[in-house]
């Protein structure tokens, strides 16, 4: 069997883009994630730190609800086979779903920078989603995501700065 010219730039094509069903399950897996990840840290950071903690855990099972419900609502089933180009950000996103082990009391300074990250890598996958998706429900709550994820990056670096700048929350 012999390929024809362009072929080969459509194979291409096709290993760079994935349904957005997949897009969610992703995305589902990855919110879940965090919220398990907050959780488990809420009684390992100082309790300067634990309002925030708590407050994340739960916005981001918010986000996994949303994601779900967006991934079985019956006007959306259609919408959801369509492919897209798969995110830049998507290995990483997808790495990101296996947190780190804890220890027994975790540095606030490396608690902030780890969720920074997650926070940004987050935001980074919702906001070329939102870029990528036509008007509409999906791309609505893309653009939400994307939101809430740059509201946390905010919120997270300004405790940041109040510990490494002022010595303390």
């Amino acid at each position: 069997l012999s390929m024809r010219e362009g072929d080969q730039s459509k194979i291409d094509l096709l290993k760079q883009s994935q349904s957005l069903a997949e897009v969610l399950e992703l995305a589902i897996q990855f919110e879940q994630a965090a919220a398990k990840f907050y959780r488990e840290l809420i009684p390992k950071v100082s309790k300067s730190l634990r309002w925030l903690v708590e407050s994340l855990a739960d916005e981001e099972d918010e986000h996994a609800q949303r994601l779900d419900w967006m991934r079985y609502h019956p006007d959306l089933q259609a919408a959801i086979q369509h492919k897209i180009t798969t995110p830049p950000t998507n290995t990483r996103f997808s790495d990101a779903i296996h947190t780190p082990e804890l220890q027994e009391v975790v540095d606030d300074q490396a608690l902030l920078q780890y969720a920074l990250g997650r926070e940004q890598l987050a935001m980074e996958q919702y906001g070329f989603l939102a870029a990528e998706i036509e008007a509409g429900k999906i791309n609505d709550l893309f653009k939400w995501l994307a939101a809430e994820e740059l509201e946390h990056k905010v919120e997270l670096e300004k405790l940041y700065y109040e510990i490494v700048h002022h010595g303390g929350v």
